[in-house]
């Protein structure tokens, strides 16, 4: 994947002198998605073991719907919603104490993009650095906001040619604001001015079809990485410049899930359909295809003529120029895609920072139990892993032994990721069902309750409270 383009901004010799622990330090005062790898602060605590029990609702505020994770910052909560009727797209701020509504600010798009059947406009999660909060919106772009909720600046980027619409996150590193955008067409990785909203730089992702997996920071041989999962590949970039540094093939063909950083190690999970050994999605070569279904001998094929539902069901990915018909160039595209694609959780340790990776630096694989959405759990030594069904796998994270594979209170799809502390998991799946597991080698479950509200942000904790968010309200509970 080539470097499209630099944009260094004119201090680059002093990062490279000293900006190093510069950027660690500040890093560690920033908040987005999956910055606390999903676990809770050492010294919090208690959190509840029971969500039903009597006093550990602090407060449930009413909220319009979206799917943003809450993010906490300054004593307040910052998410995103989307009101339907009037096409608007919020940015809210919560008094993290009592819930109380602080401000929101709105804006009206002319567009807005298309989703998933599940999915929302408000899908990314906020960003804070302790004076702005940065939120993102496919129908619109990147935008920052003061804490007191006075716009700062606005960034327009989409919208993208992507039927299912943007799902990846802003991520924070030292100034800047970054942010990667995998699409049928024109993917992305970018990095902004955090003062100023000014890019700084962009690397084109060509090779990168769509995926929807928010990048992660990794500090490696002492120097800073972001580590940005797409389909088929986990690559690292640098974050002064946006070069690509490393790179790793393995993955899905749709890549979700966040990768998850610990020491020298990478643990990264991706599934997608039709990538289970045994249970593979192919397509036929180009010849085969246009014999079966080119009905008008034109060496294209239209939707009209294809009479496969697999096919049918991916056109629109697959046209990459929209002009309604597949050519060669499309058809093998994907198909090398599929070919190519894998499902599995990768335990990976770099061996090097330039180039791509040997086999042997994954140091193990497993290929059941991998979660398509949620990010998994990194703690105490155990991988957890939540898919549909309300499957939840523990991996031992050293080797990859198996401990357990049980299944959780709560069936159907789960899109909001585990956390843990105060020696508990909370698992919630999307239509409402939160499960509190207990944190130790033997499975077991504490409690679960059904808010009968679905449920697609992950939980965040804070000191003794936990904060819940569904498509109606925002919860916070607390230990007792």
């Amino acid at each position: 994947m080539p470097h499209a383009s630099r944009n260094l901004w004119p201090a680059l010799a002093g990062f490279v002198a000293g900006g190093v622990l510069a950027w660690t330090a500040c890093a560690a005062d920033s908040t987005y998605f999956r910055s606390d790898a999903g676990v809770a602060a050492p010294g919090s605590g208690p959190l509840p073991a029971d969500l039903d029990a009597p006093d550990t609702l602090c407060w449930r505020v009413p909220l319009e719907p979206g799917h943003s994770t809450p993010i906490l910052a300054d004593g307040r909560i910052f998410l995103t919603t989307y009101r339907a009727a009037s096409r608007e797209l919020a940015t809210v701020a919560l008094d993290q104490r009592s819930g109380r509504t602080l401000w929101r600010r709105a804006i009206t798009v002319q567009h807005v993009e298309q989703t998933h059947p599940l999915g929302s406009p408000a899908t990314a999660t906020p960003a804070c650095d302790g004076r702005r909060v940065f939120v993102f919106f496919g129908s619109h772009g990147l935008m920052a906001y003061g804490l007191d909720g006075r716009q700062l600046w606005d960034r327009p980027l989409g919208p993208f040619q992507d039927e299912y619409g943007a799902g990846s996150s802003p991520v924070l590193v030292g100034d800047r604001v970054v942010i990667n955008q995998d699409h049928d067409t024109g993917s992305f990785l970018a990095a902004f001015d955090a003062a100023t909203g000014q890019l700084i730089w962009k690397t084109a992702r060509p090779d990168a079809v769509r995926s929807y997996s928010t990048p992660a920071l990794w500090t490696h041989n002492g120097h800073s990485e972001l580590l940005v999962a797409g389909a088929l590949e986990l690559a690292a970039y640098d974050p002064a410049d946006g070069r690509r540094l490393w790179w790793i093939n393995g993955l899905a063909r749709i890549v979700i899930p966040t990768p998850v950083p610990a020491g020298e190690r990478i643990y990264m999970a991706s599934w997608a359909p039709g990538g289970d050994t045994g249970r593979r999605l192919a397509l036929d070569a180009w010849p085969a295809a246009l014999a079966k279904w080119d009905k008008n001998h034109d060496g294209k094929l239209s939707k009209a003529e294809i009479g496969d539902p697999e096919v049918l069901d991916r056109f629109y990915r697959m046209d990459l120029d929209q002009n309604g018909v597949l050519d060669e160039q499309e058809w093998n595209r994907h198909a090398e895609v599929f070919r190519r694609a894998q499902n599995a959780v990768l335990a990976l340790q770099p061996s090097t920072d330039r180039g791509e990776l040997p086999a042997g630096d994954v140091l193990w694989k497993y290929q059941r139990g991998i979660p398509y959405v949620a990010t998994p759990l990194l703690d105490r030594g155990i991988l957890w892993m939540a898919k549909e069904g309300g499957i939840v796998t523990r991996l031992d994270a050293a080797d990859g032994r198996v401990l357990s594979t049980e299944r959780a209170a709560g069936i159907g799809n789960y899109f909001a990721s585990p956390v843990a502390g105060g020696g508990k998991v909370y698992l919630a799946s999307e239509p409402g069902v939160v499960s509190v597991v207990a944190e130790q080698p033997d499975w077991k479950v504490i409690s679960s309750r059904n808010f009968h509200e679905r449920i697609y942000a992950t939980p965040v904790i804070a000191g003794d409270r936990i904060y819940l968010r569904t498509e109606q309200a925002l919860y916070c509970f607390r230990g007792l």
